[in-house]
């Protein structure tokens, strides 16, 4: 039997509705399984709400908009109840009883209200919702209408498919469907829309079922939202179910998105609500039972652990190689759901031990669009593959060049990072090879992952810039993660990146000629590898300028870094959740000695004693950590990681805290617009790689706990070369042994 206290460990909940908090739920209550995202707003809606379901891949580039966005789809939630006459609201009557848990361990939102009409009638309902994780395709839920007044009651029940959500932007919105076309068909509600730009179909299927028999239903659609109102009488405390089934198709993957959906509606209600719902739960199970991270003397810490282990979860495409896991997951419009470097470098590391299958179909994604890589490379004058700092769909570049216009001073701000952040190609092939080693999956690496890894190094190979004066190569007009500083010289992290990426593709093409030679030749042939090249790259790994402090003691970010910023106490600015840019402005920011987020500190965190000694790790800890501003969710959780293996367990474990409540408590105050996924993998990092000291040697896996004084015991499986282990660190530094299932 699950105690209270387990069960708070799993579960993230609402006590009472506040309007204000409202956008801040919507995000943190979302279910999804990889397809589809569906914000936690309410069945019956509620003034101001987000009512968002957004589908992997499923983009458009309306006229007026600056870059391809995700598309709000139909919301398939809409269920209003009336008794007597009356809608039941949360802002009309008064609220007796109220609340909302999200089940992380199952992906349920379930949510109880006991409510009070205007005019006196007390009605219990409660709700419940999923997105079947073994059914992609098929969405449900439930409703237990309960009458608590006496005599008989007129209960009216409106379920609909609403065709008129639209995304956000100018007055009204912005429509992205050239067709959107809805209609009811006997028991069946029917939407199909087509996208505007970008073609794509979907069709959404429904159908409504009801405990009572005496139901009236007739068809109450409207345009662009096909509905069927169901109408009965109920008697004081009897109890009756609402189930409401959905299917959902595009032509991403089905020829007829229609006629599918209607296939798989049909085998949904065969199946009935509770076999639905245990088999979405089984494959929860399943998930859980390779994915969850034990960590016992932390409730808090549990939870919130687990909470970013859901929603990197539900945010992982499985069946979909052209789609990955955007920056704000499928859980709100922020950044216009598009793929950055925060899939490789911050959430795929952990989801190579623990999913490795959905690592690798995400890894697929950049494979796919090599060609959307290359045409950027060769557009701006290189060889190889350079990949765009934001993608979509189609692998071409997507970053906006300039802001939308302030909404007081109409000021534009021009964005730089679609041009020269560079490094996220070889982001990208730190994830892949990290996939590799742990895996050992040498065949798909000969295939598909080894021609990323040449191939991006190609694109270094002609990126670096010889200065003959000084028999060094550097890398001018670069962006590193520190956003703060644009168009700068010769990042350290940047080039050395290129140092290690370059290391690293003299090895690969080592090891493809010795083990697969024919798929060697076959990329000799397509990426023109010759000993010319290779040649270069090793000169170039030898000469590439790492800028130093004067005294060697540290690295200096970028050329200038110490001489050309102003210093700045970042203490006389807290508290503040608003991130320094803001406060001080663009053009000021740039002119000082702040830094958005992880840099240097997440080079190390990356290459670590590659790098130097601990004394010299210690030494640019000290450097960095105190002036960097956090202004990126995915930086602290970067510092917990360093931290924690630097032996400043403390601080690791207040950065990790922060970082691990990020979304749950809204500390950087705007969730509303999405989950924070980067910070999501970033706590996973901080766990395994920081506190455990999960590392993989010659000899195989390797821990050195670092574990919070509190912490009395972490432990999880992973997946090593195709097999499973428990590993479990305690809190005296013991390691158990490693059990394999």
């Amino acid at each position: 039997m699950t105690t209270l206290f387990e069960k708070r460990q799993w579960e993230v909940s609402e006590k009472t509705f506040h309007a204000s908090t409202m956008p801040h739920h919507e995000t943190i209550f979302t279910i999804g399984n990889g397809f589809i995202g569906t914000r936690g707003t309410f069945e019956e809606g509620y003034p101001g709400d987000d009512s968002t379901t957004l589908a992997a891949g499923i983009f458009d580039h309306a006229e007026g908009d600056l870059v391809p966005v995700l598309v709000s789809i139909p919301n398939w939630l809409s269920l209003v109840i009336s008794i007597n006459g009356e809608e039941f609201r949360l802002n009309s009557g008064k609220i007796l009883g109220y609340e909302r848990t999200l089940d992380l361990k199952t992906g349920m939102l379930r949510r109880g209200v006991l409510w009070l009409s205007p005019k006196g009638t007390v009605l219990r309902l409660a709700f419940e919702r999923f997105a079947s994780l073994h059914h992609q395709h098929v969405f449900a839920l439930q409703v237990l209408i309960q009458p608590l007044s006496e005599g008989e009651h007129e209960i009216r029940v409106t379920s609909a498919l609403d065709g008129t959500i639209k995304n956000p932007g100018v007055t009204g919105g912005i429509d992205h469907w050239a067709s959107l076309e809805g209609r009811s068909e006997d028991d069946l509600l029917i939407i199909e829309g087509l996208t505007q730009q970008s073609g794509y179909e979907v069709g959404m299927v429904s159908q409504l079922q009801l405990s009572v028999s005496n139901a009236m239903i007739e068809d109450v659609s409207v345009p662009r939202g096909p509905a069927h109102a169901a109408t009965f009488k109920a008697s004081e405390n009897e109890k009756i179910w609402i189930t409401k089934y959905v299917a959902l198709h595009t032509n991403r993957d089905s020829v007829n998105a229609r006629s599918q959906a209607l296939d798989t509606l049909y085998e949904a209600a065969q199946a009935g609500y509770d076999a639905l719902k245990a088999s979405h739960i089984a494959e929860w199970a399943k998930y859980w039972e390779t994915s969850d991270i034990v960590i016992e003397g932390d409730e808090m810490a549990q939870r919130a652990v687990r909470f970013c282990t859901y929603h990197a979860l539900i945010a992982a495409p499985r069946h979909d190689e052209g789609v990955s896991i955007a920056a704000k997951t499928l859980s709100g419009f922020g950044y216009n759901g598009h793929v950055f470097w925060d899939t490789e470098l911050f959430i795929l590391p952990p989801l190579a031990l623990l999913q490795p299958d959905l690592t690798r179909r995400m890894l697929m994604y950049r494979y796919h669009n090599l060609p959307g890589a290359r045409a950027k490379a060769k557009e701006a004058g290189y060889e190889g593959a350079m990949y765009p700092w934001e993608s979509t769909d189609t692998g071409e570049e997507t970053t906006p060049r300039w802001t939308n216009p302030d909404p007081v001073t109409g000021e534009r701000i021009r964005i730089w990072t679609g041009d020269h952040e560079q490094h996220i190609s070889t982001d990208i092939t730190y994830a892949l090879l990290k996939y590799w080693r742990w895996t050992g999956e040498d065949e798909w690496f000969a295939q598909y992952g080894a021609e990323i890894v040449l191939d991006t190094a190609k694109f270094w190979g002609s990126r670096a810039e010889y200065n003959a004066d000084k028999d060094r190569y550097e890398l001018r007009m670069q962006i590193g993660p520190d956003e703060y500083h644009e168009n700068i010289d010769n990042s350290v992290f940047t080039n050395r990146m290129v140092v290690w990426h370059l290391q690293q593709a003299r090895q690969v093409w080592n090891w493809l000629k010795s083990t697969s030679p024919k798929d060697a030749q076959r990329l000799q042939e397509t990426l023109d590898l010759t000993q010319q090249r290779f040649a270069m790259w090793e000169s170039i790994g030898q000469k590439m300028w790492i800028p130093m402090s004067d005294d060697g003691g540290v690295f200096e970010q970028f050329e200038n870094f110490f001489t050309r910023l102003i210093p700045t106490n970042l203490e006389d600015y807290t508290p503040r959740k608003t991130n320094m840019d803001w406060i001080m402005g663009h053009e000021k920011t740039q002119r000082t000695r702040i830094i958005k987020q992880a840099d240097v500190v997440m080079l190390m965190a990356l290459l670590g004693n590659e790098l130097g000694d601990e004394e010299f790790l210690k030494r640019n800890w000290a450097m960095y950590a105190p002036i960097c501003d956090h202004g990126s969710s995915l930086s602290p959780s970067m510092h917990a990681w360093v931290a924690a293996r630097l032996g400043y367990v403390e601080e690791a474990y207040e950065l990790f805290m922060y970082s691990a409540l990020l979304d749950l408590e809204d500390n950087k105050g705007n969730v509303r617009d999405g989950i924070h996924a980067a910070c999501c993998g970033g706590v996973l990092q901080a766990v395994l790689f920081g506190f455990c000291g999960l590392t993989l040697t010659d000899e195989g896996i390797s821990t050195q706990p670092a574990l919070p004084a509190h912490w009395r015991r972490v432990s999880f499986n992973l997946v090593y070369r195709g097999q499973r282990q428990r590993i479990e660190v305690t809190a005296s530094g013991q390691v158990l042994p490693a059990i394999e299932s």
